[in-house]
């Protein structure tokens, strides 16, 4: 039993079709893209609307939540993919969101290492992330928790992420 005014966090797998977890993960995620940290735009209607569905009608996809008591207080997206190279499936971390009234928590870390164990069930051989480099504060979870930056031979450097909108 938690002292007087010390929260309970719980981290557990997202259930696309549970509504309580639906409106979660959208919240969070409107929360995280109106951040500096996510563009500060906020998510469209559109994607408010659809973003649960497209989420649940993809395999490949799974997302972690966590919950402070009844309050959704965190979100880590994750999208399956594959190496080539090891011919096996990866993850990609797409988002890491931890409300800003919870940060400092170490709730990310247990949001990732939920992640992790479902990517290790998956058969994936890595986990892959990208984060700015800006973010101080993430970098260093990240750094803590393993991550590092991703290189093949150390005299061609290391890769950046980079993009393209279509």
């Amino acid at each position: 039993m938690n002292a007087p005014g010390v929260s309970s966090i719980s981290v557990l797998r997202a259930d696309y079709a549970h509504p309580v977890h639906a409106a979660a993960l959208v919240t969070l995620l409107d929360a995280y893209a109106s951040d500096p940290a996510g563009g500060g735009d906020g998510l469209s209607d559109f994607a408010k609307a659809h973003l649960v569905g497209e989420l649940a009608a993809r395999p490949q996809a799974y997302s972690v939540l966590a919950f402070d008591g009844d309050a959704p207080v965190g979100l880590v997206n994750c999208i399956e993919g594959f190496s080539t190279f090891a011919c096996k499936p990866l993850v990609n971390v797409h988002d890491v969101t931890v409300l800003t009234s919870h940060r400092g928590r170490g709730i990310a870390e247990q949001m990732l290492t939920l992640a992790e164990v479902i990517a290790r069930e998956r058969g994936a051989v890595k986990m892959t992330l990208e984060v700015l480099s800006g973010n101080a504060s993430a970098k260093k979870v990240y750094e803590r928790i393993g991550y590092a930056g991703y290189q093949l031979d150390p005299a061609m450097g290391t890769a950046q992420f980079m993009q393209k909108w279509l």
